[in-house]
């Protein structure tokens, strides 16, 4: 019922304001969390609902310029997204959208290389694991993988956390396989 009423669509504007204010961050939080609550739910008419409107490049822009937490909580909706199979085939339907998400993942990399945020790159991580689960994107990433996720530039930050290692680990074995086994850490 709340998606057939289209409530969601009410919070987008919330979602496209450019105002940095504390006020207008608040609503953006508060609406990227009710987005946030739905795709938790991990059903299918969630994800297909929300790839019928603009989540997808309101979600980018808030990963390009929003305040910390509003980025983390914007990646971890398109992350669930990508989890979803039609969302990752949206994702990677066309060179375009793929390389739009790839920029702003890689952008988000190297200010998280600046500025690291643990639970800002176990979300980047997943999303770039996600989409290497797709042949076409698997192939691209192999040229456009960010270098500090290729190299062990965030090793030490992730020292306490093993499952975002262990992914990192993971995607660096699935994009160049057999390349990684002996490397020392």
């Amino acid at each position: 019922m709340f998606l057939n009423a289209h409530i969601p669509l009410y919070l987008y504007p919330f979602l496209n304001t450019d105002h940095t204010s504390r006020p207008f961050e608040f609503l953006r939080l508060a609406s990227l969390g009710v987005i946030g609550a739905l795709v938790k739910m991990d059903d299918s008419e969630v994800i297909n609902f929300l790839l019928s409107t603009e989540i997808i490049p309101l979600c980018l822009r808030i990963m390009e310029t929003g305040s910390d937490l509003s980025k983390t909580v914007a990646t971890f909706i398109v992350q669930k997204i990508l989890l979803d199979e039609t969302g990752l085939s949206y994702i990677c339907a066309t060179p375009p959208r793929f390389y739009t998400v790839n920029n702003v993942l890689t952008n988000m990399v190297q200010q998280l290389v600046e500025k690291p945020g643990q639970r800002l790159l176990k979300h980047v991580i997943r999303c770039y694991l996600r989409l290497a689960d797709n042949m076409l994107a698997k192939e691209a990433l192999h040229q456009c993988l960010p270098e500090a996720l290729r190299r062990d530039v965030f090793v030490d930050y992730l020292k306490d956390d093993p499952n975002t290692s262990a992914w990192l680990k993971q995607l660096k074995e699935t994009i160049h396989p057999g390349h990684y086994i002996n490397q020392p850490r």
